[in-house]
């Protein structure tokens, strides 16, 4: 069985990308202040510039750190990457899943982070990565910020 200590699904309580890769962001920043390599998987290379925006402006007092890596042979050099390919449980401590897919060998990650904003095509998403967790032996902890 795997720690679900590891797994969190984030339930915002905003919706739309903007409020997602604000708050992935945040994680990334605090997995990176904790000495994590930090991977955030995107659908594709706009979504990943997009995200690049916000890592750089989402605190005006600080920047994170980062790029953008677009295949697998390409070797990171900075401990925090925006990813539109598969990761390696070897190269990312944290990753923290914004895309519709989740990654080859997800229950392998050190931590797992999955994000998704408070509309219906995002919860969708969410529900169908939750069954797929489920079905790899893992039960991610829940953050529902929709209620309270």
């Amino acid at each position: 069985m795997t720690d679900p200590s590891r797994y969190w699904f984030h339930i915002l309580k905003r919706s739309g990308p903007e409020a997602r890769y604000h708050h992935a962001a945040r994680l990334a920043e605090k997995a990176w202040q904790e000495g994590d390599r930090v991977g955030l998987l995107c659908n594709n290379e706009e979504d990943a510039e997009q995200l690049d925006h916000t890592l750089w402006t989402f605190r005006p007092d600080a920047f994170l750190p980062h790029e953008i890596i677009t295949t697998n042979d390409q070797t990171p050099s900075t401990k925090v990457a925006a990813l539109t390919c598969d990761p390696s449980p070897q190269d990312w401590d944290t990753l923290i899943v914004l895309s519709t897919r989740l990654p080859t060998a997800a229950e392998q990650f050190k931590r797992l982070a999955l994000i998704a904003s408070n509309d219906d095509d995002s919860l969708q998403q969410a529900r169908n990565q939750y069954r797929q967790l489920k079905d790899l032996g893992v039960t991610p902890q829940v953050h529902d910020q929709r209620s309270g």
